[in-house]
């Protein structure tokens, strides 16, 4: 059964404060030092710079998160993740039938311009 939904809230309360931008992964390597399986992912953001991201996206090979358009929150402050910090949150849900935590990409379904920002 689904749980029950959050508050209502207004768009100035909430999704008008994130600044929520298209990047495009330029490096993804295996991060060892981290509890769990994650990638260690170099994302452009265009003028917004290059943005460090450690993420569970592991069900995706290396080979298919390289070069993958995402979404991420750069108005975000840095987050720890064991002896790393992660600099952007990239978007994701669950992904099918895999562990607790492990993602796929929130993604656009076209080549959008890189640094455009979610409306």
């Amino acid at each position: 059964m689904a749980s029950e939904l959050k508050p209502e809230t207004t768009f100035d309360e909430s999704f008008a404060k994130l600044d929520i931008r298209v990047g495009r992964i330029v490096e993804v390597d295996q991060e060892t030092g981290t509890p769990k399986p994650t990638y260690k992912m170099t994302v452009d953001f265009g003028k917004y710079g290059r943005k460090i991201s450690y993420g569970r996206f592991t069900c995706h090979p290396i080979e298919e998160v390289r070069g993958r358009l995402v979404l991420g929150v750069l108005n975000f402050p840095p987050r720890d993740m064991g002896p790393v910090t992660s600099e952007v949150l990239i978007l994701g849900v669950q992904y099918p039938k895999a562990e607790s935590g492990e993602a796929t990409f929130v993604s656009p379904a076209v080549a959008a311009k890189i640094g455009s920002k979610l409306f």
